[in-house]
Protein backbone atom coordinates (compact mmCIF):
# COMPACT_ATOMS: atom_id res chain seq x y z
CA UNK A 1 0.00 0.00 0.00
CA UNK A 2 3.29 2.13 0.48
CA UNK A 3 5.31 1.01 -2.55
CA UNK A 4 8.15 3.24 -2.64
CA UNK A 5 7.86 4.51 1.10
CA UNK A 6 10.27 3.88 3.47
CA UNK A 7 9.43 2.75 7.07
CA UNK A 8 11.32 3.36 10.34
CA UNK A 9 11.02 4.10 14.40
CA UNK A 10 12.15 7.62 15.35
CA UNK A 11 13.39 8.31 18.71
CA UNK A 12 12.06 11.76 19.99
CA UNK A 13 13.20 11.49 23.12
CA UNK A 14 9.70 10.50 24.60
CA UNK A 15 8.54 8.23 22.43
CA UNK A 16 9.25 5.87 19.65
CA UNK A 17 7.35 7.48 16.61
CA UNK A 18 6.67 5.34 13.42
CA UNK A 19 7.06 6.56 10.34
CA UNK A 20 6.76 6.35 6.33
CA UNK A 21 8.48 8.62 4.34
CA UNK A 22 8.81 9.38 0.64
CA UNK A 23 9.05 11.94 -2.27
CA UNK A 24 10.60 15.16 -2.77
CA UNK A 25 10.24 18.97 -2.08
CA UNK A 26 8.83 20.65 1.11
CA UNK A 27 8.07 18.48 4.29
CA UNK A 28 4.41 17.77 4.70
CA UNK A 29 3.27 15.74 7.69
CA UNK A 30 0.13 13.76 7.79
CA UNK A 31 -1.67 12.80 10.48
CA UNK A 32 -4.51 10.51 11.21
CA UNK A 33 -7.38 9.59 13.30
CA UNK A 34 -9.77 7.28 15.75
CA UNK A 35 -9.49 4.42 14.41
CA UNK A 36 -7.31 4.50 12.08
CA UNK A 37 -3.65 4.56 12.10
CA UNK A 38 -1.34 6.57 9.04
CA UNK A 39 -2.31 3.82 6.86
CA UNK A 40 -5.72 6.12 6.27
CA UNK A 41 -3.30 7.87 4.08
CA UNK A 42 -1.97 5.22 1.83
CA UNK A 43 -3.45 6.36 -1.56
CA UNK A 44 -3.53 10.18 -0.89
CA UNK A 45 0.09 10.18 0.75
CA UNK A 46 1.21 8.32 -2.86
CA UNK A 47 -0.65 11.36 -4.91
CA UNK A 48 1.24 14.14 -2.84
CA UNK A 49 4.94 12.43 -2.95
CA UNK A 50 5.57 13.62 -6.40
CA UNK A 51 5.42 17.50 -5.14
CA UNK A 52 6.19 17.00 -1.35
CA UNK A 53 8.47 15.28 1.26
CA UNK A 54 5.49 12.83 2.48
CA UNK A 55 5.81 11.94 6.00
CA UNK A 56 2.86 9.61 7.44
CA UNK A 57 3.14 8.93 11.24
CA UNK A 58 1.67 7.04 13.77
CA UNK A 59 0.81 9.36 16.97
CA UNK A 60 1.98 8.13 19.84
CA UNK A 61 -0.13 5.40 21.18
CA UNK A 62 -1.38 4.28 17.99
CA UNK A 63 -0.37 1.77 15.05
CA UNK A 64 3.65 1.02 15.74
CA UNK A 65 4.68 3.85 17.50
CA UNK A 66 5.61 3.80 21.46
CA UNK A 67 3.06 4.08 24.53
CA UNK A 68 4.89 6.00 27.07
CA UNK A 69 3.35 5.63 30.55
CA UNK A 70 0.65 8.12 31.64
CA UNK A 71 0.09 9.99 35.10
CA UNK A 72 -3.22 10.69 36.37
CA UNK A 73 -3.55 13.99 34.60
CA UNK A 74 -3.51 11.85 31.38
CA UNK A 75 -0.60 15.04 30.37
CA UNK A 76 1.53 12.26 28.26
CA UNK A 77 -1.68 11.98 26.25
CA UNK A 78 -2.18 15.92 25.98
CA UNK A 79 -1.83 17.23 22.73
CA UNK A 80 0.61 19.33 23.36
CA UNK A 81 2.94 16.42 24.02
CA UNK A 82 2.07 14.80 20.85
CA UNK A 83 2.88 17.40 18.99
CA UNK A 84 5.93 17.95 20.65
CA UNK A 85 6.73 14.61 19.25
CA UNK A 86 5.98 15.57 15.89
CA UNK A 87 7.93 18.68 16.19
CA UNK A 88 11.04 16.39 17.52
CA UNK A 89 10.65 14.32 14.43
CA UNK A 90 10.73 16.57 11.86
CA UNK A 91 13.76 18.15 13.01
CA UNK A 92 15.40 14.92 13.26
CA UNK A 93 14.57 14.32 9.62
CA UNK A 94 15.91 17.74 9.12
CA UNK A 95 13.23 19.48 8.01
CA UNK A 96 13.14 23.14 9.99
CA UNK A 97 9.94 24.22 8.87
CA UNK A 98 6.78 22.19 7.23
CA UNK A 99 3.52 21.90 6.94
CA UNK A 100 1.28 19.94 8.56
CA UNK A 101 -2.68 18.31 7.41
CA UNK A 102 -4.24 15.81 10.14
CA UNK A 103 -7.60 14.27 9.97
CA UNK A 104 -9.95 13.52 13.42
CA UNK A 105 -7.53 13.08 16.10
CA UNK A 106 -4.48 14.19 14.05
CA UNK A 107 -5.98 17.28 12.91
CA UNK A 108 -5.95 18.12 16.72
CA UNK A 109 -2.35 17.57 16.75
CA UNK A 110 -1.96 19.18 14.09
CA UNK A 111 -3.34 22.74 14.81
CA UNK A 112 -1.68 22.01 18.97
CA UNK A 113 1.64 22.24 16.61
CA UNK A 114 0.87 25.51 14.64
CA UNK A 115 -0.35 26.92 18.40
CA UNK A 116 2.76 25.54 20.47
CA UNK A 117 5.60 25.57 17.51
CA UNK A 118 4.24 28.45 15.12
CA UNK A 119 8.00 29.02 14.31
CA UNK A 120 7.75 25.60 12.58
CA UNK A 121 4.49 25.64 10.37
CA UNK A 122 4.08 27.07 6.98
CA UNK A 123 0.76 25.95 6.49
CA UNK A 124 -1.95 23.42 8.55
CA UNK A 125 -4.60 21.67 6.46
CA UNK A 126 -7.49 20.50 9.38
CA UNK A 127 -9.99 17.93 8.49
CA UNK A 128 -13.29 16.95 9.71
CA UNK A 129 -12.61 18.99 13.10
CA UNK A 130 -13.31 22.30 15.06
CA UNK A 131 -11.16 22.83 17.74
CA UNK A 132 -11.42 20.84 20.52
CA UNK A 133 -12.54 23.37 23.12
CA UNK A 134 -15.17 24.35 20.51
CA UNK A 135 -16.62 20.82 20.38
CA UNK A 136 -17.08 20.79 24.21
CA UNK A 137 -18.19 23.86 24.73
CA UNK A 138 -20.86 23.38 22.65
CA UNK A 139 -21.61 19.38 23.55
CA UNK A 140 -24.94 18.17 23.25
CA UNK A 141 -26.94 14.88 23.04
CA UNK A 142 -25.95 14.62 19.62
CA UNK A 143 -21.91 14.90 20.37
CA UNK A 144 -22.61 12.08 23.30
CA UNK A 145 -24.64 9.72 20.85
CA UNK A 146 -23.23 10.18 17.44
CA UNK A 147 -19.53 10.85 18.64
CA UNK A 148 -19.41 7.99 21.00
CA UNK A 149 -15.63 7.50 20.98
CA UNK A 150 -15.64 11.25 22.83
CA UNK A 151 -17.34 9.99 25.83
CA UNK A 152 -17.37 6.48 26.45
CA UNK A 153 -13.29 6.94 25.91
CA UNK A 154 -12.95 9.85 28.24
CA UNK A 155 -14.48 7.96 31.21
CA UNK A 156 -11.94 6.46 33.91
CA UNK A 157 -10.09 3.60 33.71
CA UNK A 158 -10.45 0.18 32.96
CA UNK A 159 -13.98 0.18 31.60
CA UNK A 160 -13.65 1.61 28.31
CA UNK A 161 -10.10 -0.34 28.31
CA UNK A 162 -12.11 -3.40 28.65
CA UNK A 163 -14.56 -2.59 26.60
CA UNK A 164 -12.66 -1.77 23.36
CA UNK A 165 -10.22 -4.94 23.69
CA UNK A 166 -13.19 -6.99 24.08
CA UNK A 167 -14.85 -5.37 20.74
CA UNK A 168 -12.11 -4.35 18.97
CA UNK A 169 -13.72 -5.26 15.39
CA UNK A 170 -17.45 -3.99 16.45
CA UNK A 171 -15.39 -1.48 17.35
CA UNK A 172 -13.83 -0.47 13.77
CA UNK A 173 -16.59 -1.57 11.73
CA UNK A 174 -19.15 1.11 14.00
CA UNK A 175 -16.82 3.82 13.04
CA UNK A 176 -16.01 2.80 9.62
CA UNK A 177 -19.20 2.21 8.77
CA UNK A 178 -20.72 5.01 10.38
CA UNK A 179 -20.23 9.17 10.60
CA UNK A 180 -21.47 9.14 6.92
CA UNK A 181 -18.71 6.60 5.53
CA UNK A 182 -18.90 3.90 3.30
CA UNK A 183 -17.62 0.82 4.58
CA UNK A 184 -16.44 -0.28 0.85
CA UNK A 185 -13.73 2.68 1.25
CA UNK A 186 -11.72 -0.22 2.97
CA UNK A 187 -10.00 -2.76 2.25
CA UNK A 188 -10.17 -6.21 4.24
CA UNK A 189 -6.22 -5.53 5.02
CA UNK A 190 -6.92 -1.96 6.46
CA UNK A 191 -9.50 -2.91 8.59
CA UNK A 192 -7.56 -5.48 10.01
CA UNK A 193 -4.80 -3.32 10.89
CA UNK A 194 -7.31 -0.98 12.95
CA UNK A 195 -8.25 -4.12 14.46
CA UNK A 196 -4.76 -5.20 15.71
CA UNK A 197 -3.99 -1.57 16.88
CA UNK A 198 -7.06 -1.72 19.23
CA UNK A 199 -6.27 -5.70 21.20
CA UNK A 200 -2.85 -5.07 22.37
CA UNK A 201 -3.65 -3.50 25.76
CA UNK A 202 -1.17 -1.02 26.16
CA UNK A 203 -2.08 0.92 22.94
CA UNK A 204 -6.01 0.75 24.21
CA UNK A 205 -5.09 2.57 27.17
CA UNK A 206 -2.88 4.60 25.49
CA UNK A 207 -5.76 5.28 22.89
CA UNK A 208 -8.20 5.68 26.10
CA UNK A 209 -5.81 8.35 28.02
CA UNK A 210 -5.32 10.74 24.79
CA UNK A 211 -9.30 10.45 25.02
CA UNK A 212 -8.85 11.41 28.55
CA UNK A 213 -6.99 14.41 27.78
CA UNK A 214 -9.00 15.75 25.37
CA UNK A 215 -11.82 16.14 27.74
CA UNK A 216 -9.32 17.85 30.25
CA UNK A 217 -6.04 19.48 29.30
CA UNK A 218 -6.72 19.65 25.91
CA UNK A 219 -9.72 22.35 27.14
CA UNK A 220 -7.35 23.39 29.43
CA UNK A 221 -4.76 24.33 26.74
CA UNK A 222 -7.04 25.72 23.77
CA UNK A 223 -9.03 28.17 26.66
CA UNK A 224 -5.75 29.41 28.06
CA UNK A 225 -4.72 29.87 24.56
CA UNK A 226 -8.00 31.98 23.76
CA UNK A 227 -7.87 33.88 26.82
CA UNK A 228 -4.37 34.95 26.10
CA UNK A 229 -5.26 35.90 22.85
CA UNK A 230 -2.61 33.46 21.00
CA UNK A 231 -4.01 32.96 17.66
CA UNK A 232 -2.82 30.36 14.45
CA UNK A 233 -0.63 32.66 12.55
CA UNK A 234 0.08 30.62 9.48
CA UNK A 235 -2.93 30.17 6.81
CA UNK A 236 -5.58 27.35 7.48
CA UNK A 237 -7.36 24.96 5.30
CA UNK A 238 -10.67 23.48 6.97
CA UNK A 239 -12.57 20.43 4.78
CA UNK A 240 -15.10 18.96 6.21
CA UNK A 241 -17.30 16.03 5.00
CA UNK A 242 -20.14 17.38 2.82
CA UNK A 243 -23.14 15.46 4.38
CA UNK A 244 -21.71 14.76 8.08
CA UNK A 245 -22.29 16.68 11.10
CA UNK A 246 -20.22 19.15 10.97
CA UNK A 247 -22.02 21.71 8.75
CA UNK A 248 -24.86 20.78 9.98
CA UNK A 249 -23.99 21.02 13.63
CA UNK A 250 -22.66 24.12 13.68
CA UNK A 251 -24.91 25.96 10.81
CA UNK A 252 -25.67 28.86 13.62
CA UNK A 253 -22.55 29.55 14.27
CA UNK A 254 -21.46 29.85 10.58
CA UNK A 255 -20.26 26.31 10.14
CA UNK A 256 -16.58 25.43 10.45
CA UNK A 257 -15.22 28.41 8.70
CA UNK A 258 -16.61 30.63 10.82
CA UNK A 259 -15.39 29.07 13.85
CA UNK A 260 -11.54 28.30 12.83
CA UNK A 261 -11.37 32.44 11.80
CA UNK A 262 -11.61 32.51 15.08
CA UNK A 263 -8.76 30.94 15.56
CA UNK A 264 -6.80 32.07 12.72
CA UNK A 265 -7.08 35.32 10.37
CA UNK A 266 -6.11 33.19 6.86
CA UNK A 267 -8.67 30.47 6.74
CA UNK A 268 -9.97 28.28 3.74
CA UNK A 269 -11.68 25.66 2.99
CA UNK A 270 -15.38 23.91 2.02
CA UNK A 271 -16.99 20.88 2.25
CA UNK A 272 -15.46 16.95 0.67
CA UNK A 273 -17.20 14.15 -0.75
CA UNK A 274 -18.10 11.72 1.46
CA UNK A 275 -18.24 10.79 5.28
CA UNK A 276 -15.85 11.34 8.16
CA UNK A 277 -13.15 9.47 6.49
CA UNK A 278 -13.50 11.61 3.16
CA UNK A 279 -9.52 10.92 2.56
CA UNK A 280 -10.08 7.02 2.30
CA UNK A 281 -13.12 7.34 0.54
CA UNK A 282 -12.41 10.39 -1.85
CA UNK A 283 -8.36 10.03 -1.64
CA UNK A 284 -8.11 12.12 -5.56
CA UNK A 285 -9.91 15.28 -4.30
CA UNK A 286 -8.50 15.24 -0.89
CA UNK A 287 -4.87 14.92 -2.64
CA UNK A 288 -6.11 17.88 -4.63
CA UNK A 289 -7.36 20.06 -2.32
CA UNK A 290 -4.74 19.66 -0.18
CA UNK A 291 -2.00 20.26 -2.86
CA UNK A 292 -3.33 22.96 -4.40
CA UNK A 293 -3.61 24.82 -0.57
CA UNK A 294 -0.32 23.56 0.39
CA UNK A 295 1.86 24.26 -2.65
CA UNK A 296 0.09 25.65 -5.67
CA UNK A 297 1.20 25.56 -9.14
CA UNK A 298 3.00 29.03 -8.89
CA UNK A 299 4.36 28.52 -5.69
CA UNK A 300 6.58 25.19 -5.82
CA UNK A 301 9.72 25.49 -4.41
CA UNK A 302 12.66 22.93 -3.90
CA UNK A 303 12.73 21.00 -0.65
Amino acid sequence: MFDDFESAHIDTGEAQIFIRAAGSGPGLLLLHGFPETHLMWRDVALKLANRFSVVCADLRGYGKSSCPPSYPDHAPYAKRAMAADLAALMTKLGFSRFMVAGHDRGGRVAYRLALDHPDRIEKLAVLDIIPTADAWDRADARLALGYWPWSLLAQPEPLPETIMAAAAEAIVDNALGGWGSSPAAFPAEVRQAYMEALRDPAHVHAICEEYRAAATLDREHDHADQAAGRRIGCPVLVLWSGHGALAEWYAREGGPLALWREWADNVSGGPMPGGHFFPEEAPAETAARLGDFLLPATGRRPR
